[in-house]
């Protein structure tokens, strides 16, 4: 332990002597003044007071042993307390006990926050590169298309783009999830004026795929998040137009229950329980080599988060 330390210790120690030291002062000069005024024989009283003397030099020694010791055990667990939190020098006194009882609280707080913060740290770099592929697949099509030929298929790298731009406000969806706000809006809407907004957007792909859409239309209506509510909706229908080569995609409202359904590959019914969970795709998803896992999970976190079973 460097010096600078050990005399910190020692000015420490001599402060908390003080009053020990005091009060002996005290009761001895109270003592020499009895035996004065009695005009006692002084030397028994020197004798004892010397023999005192002895006993408190020998009692502040050994406590300022004892306490360079602690310090020097103080310091070393102070260097690794953020790791080692529960290595504490035992406890001597209540006081003493109180204070190793507040840091293992903090030093187990602390780790349980690190933990969180690199779970979420590893889910969302998780996303991002199981994202980065995803998006990558739309962009190696348009570059295929444009470079096949002069004459490209318009259409298909509208789909394409449309493809990106969907992806896009994918991630930025998954970055607001993770805000402590989430820029909620809570309002009520007319359902039937949600079910369209989304409709219309997807129309292009529907006419592109030549697929039929059924929708009837609903009186209904609903408190909700707009933004958070046609995020999930529309990630239903873009899987049903992803998954659906030809046929029919239908939306329906019915007994309170919004359903979107298609005559497309489906899902398989071993991969039903899982399909919500980050990076699932499932058997049908691993097979048209089109799923990140990234859509139903966002639809999950996004339900969760306005209360709707999904």
């Amino acid at each position: 332990m460097k010096s600078e330390r050990r005399k910190a210790v020692f000015l420490d120690c001599v402060k908390r002597f003080r009053l020990p030291a005091g009060l002996f002062l005290l009761f001895f000069s109270l003592t020499l003044a009895v035996f004065f005024l009695y005009r006692l024989d002084l030397e028994p009283f020197f004798y004892a007071f010397a023999i005192s003397c002895f006993l408190l030099t020998a009692f502040f020694v050994i406590r300022l042993f004892r306490e360079w010791r602690d310090a020097e055990k103080r310091q070393t667990a102070l260097r690794g307390v953020l790791t080692e939190w529960n290595a504490l020098p035992e406890a001597r006194t209540f006081a003493e006990a109180d204070w190793a009882a507040m840091v293992s609280r903090l030093g187990a707080e602390t780790e349980r926050l690190l933990s969180a913060v690199e779970a979420e740290r590893k889910e969302t770099q998780d996303f991002y590169t199981a994202w980065v592929h995803q998006i990558k697949t739309p962009i190696a099509v348009m570059k295929l298309a444009l470079g096949g030929s002069e004459e490209t298929d318009k259409a298909a790298l509208r789909g394409e783009l449309f493809r990106i731009e969907q992806y896009t406000d994918m991630v930025l969806a998954y970055q607001r999830l993770g805000s402590p706000s989430n820029d909620l809006v809570i309002e009520e809407y007319a359902l039937d004026g949600l079910i369209r907004e989304v409709i219309r957007k997807y129309a292009p792909q529907f006419i592109y795929k030549k697929l039929r859409l059924e929708y009837e239309g609903t009186e209904l209506k609903i408190v909700t998040d707009k933004k958070w509510f046609q995020c999930i909706l529309e990630q239903l229908i873009s899987n049903a137009v992803k998954y659906t080569p030809s046929g029919t995609v239908a939306v329906s409202v019915r007994d309170n229950t919004l359903t979107v359904s298609d005559t497309g590959v489906g899902i398989a019914p071993e991969d039903l329980p899982r399909i919500f969970e980050k990076g699932y795709t499932g058997l049908n998803g691993r097979l048209n080599d089109r799923s990140s896992g990234l859509g139903l999970y966002l639809c999950g976190k996004a339900a969760a988060l306005l209360n709707l079973p999904i």
